[in-house]
């Protein structure tokens, strides 16, 4: 048996979750149960986070997550990829790069917008799985 993937999470899995979608639920903790630790990119926990009084899913979600800092490299690299590929995300850029980084799965509410954006990042964009929430 190979070695669990890493998984990058987009928005719209946040999002899924936050309405506590029973598919979204079990997914993660398949994932968490089999020793993974999903990754967030910082940008994506902004673009859903709102009020923390009535997120509670949405918080539970993220204590099992690990929370992508976005530092000068990732911001570059996110940059580079926006530009090339005529966009202006930087949340579905972050979970890109990062993705096509550790080679990861991407579940994603937008796969046409990811896959676009991936496409840009040449062979490693190509190793990059997507499946839709």
């Amino acid at each position: 048996m190979g070695a669990l993937r890493a998984v990058v999470y987009d928005a719209g899995m946040l999002i899924a979750a936050e309405r506590s979608q029973l598919k979204v639920w079990r997914t993660h903790r398949a994932y968490l149960t089999a020793g993974g630790v999903p990754q967030v990119p910082a940008p994506v926990v902004a673009q859903v986070w709102r009020d923390g009084a009535r997120q509670a899913r949405l918080a539970q979600l993220l204590k099992g997550c690990d929370v992508a800092a976005t530092d000068e490299q990732l911001a570059r690299a996110v940059g580079e990829l926006l530009g090339g590929a005529g966009t202006a995300d930087p949340a579905d850029g972050a979970v890109a790069v990062l993705a096509a980084w550790s080679g990861a799965v991407v579940v994603t509410s937008d796969p046409d917008d990811i896959r676009h954006l991936l496409d840009q990042l040449g062979e490693r964009g190509k190793e990059v799985v997507v499946r839709s929430v």
